[in-house]
C-alpha cells in the first residue's frame, strides 16, 4: 500500500440542520484500487461523494485527496443544445490566440468516444441522442481530465452487457495505471465482480468495509438493509391469449427510430420490451403517448383507433408513462415533493376554481406512506431526495391519474435493491387490479423476472416475441443481436 493513500476520510460527519446524513465515516483508498460503495437510497452515498469532491463542507471530520478527483454523475450534466465535442470540452475549451481550436477538440473527442465504443459523431447535437449514448459521453468526458480518483455513480444502469464489459475494461486499465475508483451501483453482482473492496453505508454509518471476495450479493443486500433480503421476483402470471385487448399497434412508425412495430397488450398483463440501446423501445413508447410524432401506422385503445396529438389526450384516455430520463423529462427538482406528485392531476384538487393545497398534501402523504418515500416533509424540494425516492415520486404521479395502462421505462434506474423489490411488488399489484403494464428495461434479469411475455426489438422493429419458458437471456440476446 502506498505511503500516502489517494483518498483519506477521517471521522466524516455531515448534517443538514437537525438531520444527520453521515456519521463518523472513516476509510482510506490507495491507488490501484476499485472500491464498491453500496447502500440503500438515502443511505448517504451521494452526500459522501459530494463531500469528497468539495460540493459539501463536512460538519466535522476531514477529507484529504492526494491528487485530483472527477465524478461521473448518475444524473447527466450534459447541455442538450450543445454538440457532443462541446459538452466534452465544456469549461476546458482549447483556445489559441483567442480562437477556439475546434478541429483539435473534435479530433480528441472522437478518440475519447472510440475508447468507450461510442459511435456517435463529435458534431452530433447531444439532445438528439439516446440515454445510453449520453451515458457513454459522460464516461468519455471523464478521461479528458487528468485525475487519479474517479467516482462513478450508477454508470451501467442503461448500458447493455457488451457496453458494460467495455466500461469494466477501461476501469481495469485506470486501476492498472495507479488510479483509484469509487464505484457506486445497485447491481450487486457487478459490484462483486469489478471491485477489490466493498464499503457499505446504512443510515449514514459505515457498517462494513472488506475485500469483495468475502461477500455474496445476498450478504451485501443484507448489510445494506439490516435484515435478510431475497432477490425474488413476484410470481409471473401468464395472461390468456383470449383476454381483453386494451392496446394494439399496427406497423407503428416514428421517424428513423421506430420503423415497424406491431404488438398487442392484454388486460392485467405485464408485457416486457427488451433490446439493445438504440433499438427504439423508448421512442415507441413516446409515439404511443404522443410525446413523439407518429409518421405511420395505427394505435388502437380498447378496440378504437386513436390519434393523440398531445400527451394530455393520452393521459386522459388512461395512459401513464414513466420516462427513462427522470431528470430531463419527469421531475421539477426545485418544486416540492407534493407538487411533483400531483402535477399531472391538478384537476382533482381544484374546488371552485381554486387549488386546494390541503387536498394536494393529503394525497402526497398517502403516496409517501404507500411507497415508503423517505423525506422530512411532503414540502421538501425533490432535489433533496435520493434518486430512488425521486423515482417513487414519479411513479406516484403516474398512479394519481388512475391509469388503465402504465408504461414503465427503466423503472429501477438508480434504485437500490430494497426499493427495487417494492417497485416490482407495486407493478404486479397494479396488474392484479386489472391495470395493464409495459415494462421496458435494459436489465434482462428485470424483464425475465417480471414478464411472462417479452417483445424484442432491433433497429426500430419487432424482431421476435417470447413467452413462458422461452423467456431467457440467451433467446432475448439472439433476437436483439440477430446472432446466435
Amino acid at each position: 500500500m502506498p505511503e500516502h493513500p489517494i483518498l483519506e476520510i477521517k471521522d466524516l460527519t455531515k448534517s443538514f440542520g437537525s438531520v444527520s446524513v453521515l456519521t463518523g465515516v472513516s476509510f482510506s483508498l490507495p491507488g490501484g484500487t476499485i472500491l464498491g460503495l453500496a447502500g440503500e437510497n438515502g443511505a448517504g452515498k451521494s452526500t459522501l461523494a459530494r463531500c469528497i469532491r468539495g460540493d459539501h463542507k463536512p460538519t466535522s471530520g476531514s477529507v484529504q485527496i492526494n491528487g485530483s478527483c472527477y465524478v461521473i454523475p448518475q444524473e447527466f450534466t450534459l447541455i442538450p443544445e450543445l454538440k457532443v465535442y462541446e459538452n466534452i470540452f465544456l469549461g476546458r475549451e482549447r483556445v489559441k490566440c483567442g480562437i477556439l481550436q475546434k478541429k483539435s477538440m473534435q479530433k480528441t473527442a472522437a478518440e475519447l468516444l472510440k475508447r468507450v465504443d461510442c459511435s456517435v459523431s463529435p458534431d452530433a447535437v447531444t439532445g438528439t441522442l439516446s440515454v445510453a449514448e449520453k451515458q457513454k459521453i459522460e464516461i468519455a468526458k471523464a478521461f479528458l481530465f487528468e485525475c487519479n480518483l474517479l467516482i462513478m455513480d450508477e454508470p451501467t444502469t442503461v448500458l447493455n452487457k457488451q457496453e458494460t464489459e467495455t466500461l469494466f475494461r477501461i476501469m481495469r486499465e485506470f486501476r492498472a495505471n495507479g488510479g483509484a475508483i469509487i464505484y457506486v451501483s445497485h447491481k450487486l453482482e457487478e459490484v462483486r465482480r469489478i471491485c477489490d473492496r466493498i464499503a457499505i453505508l446504512r443510515d449514514g454509518v459505515l457498517v462494513d468495509d472488506r475485500p469483495a471476495a468475502e461477500f455474496t450479493a445476498e450478504e451485501i443486500a443484507k448489510r445494506m438493509v439490516g435484515r435478510n433480503f431475497s432477490r425474488v421476483f413476484p410470481p409471473k402470471k401468464m395472461i390468456p391469449a383470449d383476454a381483453e385487448e386494451v392496446l394494439r399497434t399496427e406497423h407503428l412508425a416514428a421517424g428513423k427510430m421506430v420503423q415497424d412495430v406491431s404488438f398487442s397488450l392484454r388486460k392485467g398483463e405485464i408485457l416486457g420490451f427488451a433490446g439493445l440501446a438504440g433499438a427504439g423501445r423508448t421512442e415507441m413508447a413516446e409515439a404511443i403517448c404522443a410525446l413523439r410524432k407518429r409518421t405511420g401506422g395505427k394505435v388502437f385503445l380498447f378496440g378504437k383507433e386513436v390519434a393523440f396529438s398531445k400527451p394530455q389526450q393520452a393521459k386522459k384516455a388512461g395512459l401513464s408513462y414513466l420516462p427513462e430520463d427522470r431528470q430531463r423529462t419527469a421531475v421539477l427538482p426545485r418544486f416540492s415533493l407534493t407538487d411533483n406528485i400531483v402535477l399531472g392531476s391538478l384537476y382533482k384538487y381544484v374546488r371552485f376554481a381554486f387549488l386546494k393545497r390541503d387536498l394536494c398534501r393529503n394525497a402526497a402523504e398517502k403516496y409517501i406512506e404507500h411507497f415508503h418515500i423517505r423525506t422530512e416533509s411532503p414540502e421538501t424540494e425533490l432535489r433533496n431526495l435520493s434518486g430512488g425516492n425521486q423515482q417513487k415520486a414519479v411513479i406516484a404521479r403516474g398512479l394519481d391519474s388512475d391509469p388503465a395502462i402504465f408504461i414503465f421505462d427503466e423503472p429501477t434506474r438508480g434504485v437500490d435493491v430494497g426499493a427495487r423489490g417494492e417497485i416490482y411488488d407495486f407493478i404486479h399489484a397494479l396488474a392484479a387490479d386489472g391495470v395493464s403494464c409495459i415494462l421496458i428495461s435494459s436489465d434482462l434479469e428485470e424483464v425475465i423476472g417480471n414478464c411472462a411475455r417479452v417483445i424484442v426489438m432491433r433497429e426500430g422493429r419487432v424482431c421476435g416475441e417470447l413467452t413462458g419458458d422461452a423467456v431467457t437471456e440467451e433467446e432475448i440476446m439472439y433476437l436483439a443481436t440477430g446472432v446466435k
